[in-house]
């Protein structure tokens, strides 16, 4: 009897089934350094206990797309070792605030599975939960990845596509925040003069900056998630496959998108909520990242005065600047450039 993993195949899942992911994970304040080192963000909630105590926190908290990473890797053993690719997100919610000293452990749930016509994959769908070490849920979503078969004759399940909503209510938001007190919030120190008000709906921005992903970095970030998923380490077995070379992880472009945003929104400084997003197309060490934002909702948050939700688009691209916001061609297929198209809910102060 082996005593080793060799991970899920699309046979395995069982709508309904729950999975209890191994190896809890404490947040340290290395990992927010080694966070901040790979993308760089300068987002000052984030980056100054100072000014988070000034405006209501304990002190600076985690990141969101860092506590994001992290519940998402305890579940690639379980779900995506044998993944071909992460399709895609819905519904996600940031709970609770996460702070260096917090442990986080991940529970998902089947929620739908359905086979490709081409009977070698499937699609599975779960939903993740994280909590800290006190119980505490910090962040719920749901997502869909491609996963390979292990028999290919293997008869197919009943296909179970579950309904996600296409965006969460403005009244969903905001309960992982503390009450701002807006008297400590200084634009200058924060970086921008732009509040929740200044930003109009149809906006677009382009973020301007571009960063190229090296090999090392991609590699280190799936590392310090703990993300094992083959795709992302082995090129003696990807070297074989359909790109000839490691994927990306997908969350780490939109890590680098989100630091890039801060040129444009450096007052947005919490992730509420993702409402849904696709990886368009893989990305590979050596692409250079741009990303452009459009505002596609404003909205006020029942019974907060301190802080605004935005519900932004963000596009990003690899190896093509935004300024031309590139999109949607005519026959409605994405530009080739395009590799990430997101929907989140940000909050800035009012």
């Amino acid at each position: 009897m082996t005593k080793t993993n060799p991970g899920n195949f699309f046979e395995d899942f069982a709508v309904g089934q729950v999975l209890r992911h191994a190896t809890p994970r404490t947040v340290t304040a290395g990992d927010v350094a080694l966070y901040q080192a790979l993308y760089g963000n300068r987002f000052a909630v984030q980056s100054s206990d100072a000014f988070a105590r000034a405006i209501g926190y304990e002190r600076a908290p985690v990141d969101d797309l860092l506590v994001f990473h992290v519940v998402f890797g305890k579940t690639v053993p379980d779900v995506s070792l044998n993944a071909v690719a992460n399709l895609g997100y819905a519904g996600c919610r940031f709970l609770a605030p996460v702070f260096p000293g917090d442990t986080l452990s991940t529970v998902s749930e089947v929620i739908g599975l359905k086979e490709n016509s081409n009977g070698k994959t499937g699609v599975v769908y779960v939903r993740s939960t994280g909590t800290n070490q006190n119980g505490v849920e910090v962040l719920d979503y749901a997502r869909w990845v491609m996963v390979r078969k292990r028999d290919e004759s293997t008869p197919a399940p009943t296909a179970v596509v579950p309904v996600l909503p296409a965006h969460l209510p403005p009244d969903a938001l905001g309960a992982a925040v503390p009450r701002l007190d807006l008297s400590g919030w200084d634009d200058a120190l924060s970086g921008s003069p732009h509040r929740w008000g200044d930003y109009a709906v149809g906006e677009r921005i382009d973020h301007v900056d571009g960063t190229t992903i090296e090999e090392a970095e991609h590699q280190m970030a799936c590392r310090l998630y703990q993300n094992t998923a083959k795709v992302h380490f082995n090129q003696h077995t990807e070297g074989k496959g359909r790109f000839g070379r490691r994927l990306v992880y997908g969350g780490h472009v939109i890590s680098t998108a989100r630091a890039l945003t801060f040129n444009g929104l450096g007052n947005a400084f919490a992730v509420a909520a993702i409402n849904g997003g696709r990886h368009v197309a893989p990305s590979f060490a050596g692409d250079t990242i741009y990303a452009w934002s459009e505002i596609l909702d404003s909205r006020a948050i029942p019974g907060r005065d301190d802080v605004g939700a935005l519900r932004v688009r963000l596009v990003a691209t690899k190896d093509q600047p935004c300024a031309a916001f590139p999109d949607k061609g005519d026959d409605g297929r994405d530009d080739p450039a395009v590799v990430l198209d997101l929907d989140w809910w940000l909050l800035l102060p009012r």
